[in-house]
């Protein structure tokens, strides 16, 4: 290995850290906000064309992860604009550091529904369940480059898993309030807290 290669591969090491130890500027509070009301959209849509989501486990996991990806463009497009515009010169290892930090959880509540809807379809009252503790898991793993408010959210959203399983558990049904009632709120949420750090840090500057 060459000075020079050397010396870059130091250089993409020393951004990489400067980029986990930088506070993550790139998700915008009203971005987040507008996720929370696709949720609701989500779950009016179930309520009116998905009343018994248990006799259509695909039509009803299609529903929601199409709402997913819906909130997943909406945050990636301002996520990637909105870090170049903050973060300048460190805006791609960080917005690969958030990808990172976050990928495993999705992964996870993917195949976790992939399982469910192959082999235990009778139990696709679990899933509100799980993807807002797997989320909440995602959520804990990013807070270590958010502002530090941010754990208020992952906690939430632990918390409203467990609680969908405890009331679930009892119907055994998929109720559109399950998925869309905790996003919409804990979308709030972050918008909120994300908007109170934005302004300390205007308030310091």
């Amino acid at each position: 290995m060459s000075d020079l290669e050397k010396a870059m591969m130091d250089l993409r090491t020393i951004r990489a850290q400067m980029a986990r130890g930088t506070v993550f500027r790139g998700f915008g509070p009203t971005t987040l906000a507008a996720t929370g009301f696709v949720a609701l959209l989500a779950a009016v849509i179930q309520s009116l064309w998905l009343p018994e989501p248990e006799w259509t486990p695909l039509s009803y996991a299609g529903l929601w992860g199409l709402a997913g990806l819906l909130c997943a463009a909406l945050i990636g497009v301002e996520t990637v604009t909105r870090s170049h515009r903050l973060h300048s010169g460190l805006a791609d290892d960080m917005l690969r550091a958030a990808i990172e930090q976050f990928l495993p959880a999705a992964v996870a509540g993917f195949l976790l529904t992939v399982v469910i809807l192959r082999f235990a379809s009778d139990q696709l009252w679990m899933l509100p369940g799980l993807w807002q503790v797997v989320f909440s898991l995602g959520v804990f793993s990013a807070c270590r480059s958010l502002p530090a408010q941010m754990i208020l959210v992952a906690l939430f959203y632990l918390t409203s898993g467990i609680i969908s399983f405890a009331l679930l558990s009892f119907t055994e049904t998929p109720a559109p309030w399950a998925m869309g009632g905790p996003f919409f709120v804990g979308q709030a949420l972050a918008a909120l807290l994300l908007q109170y750090a934005g302004d300390e840090d205007a308030e310091e500057e």
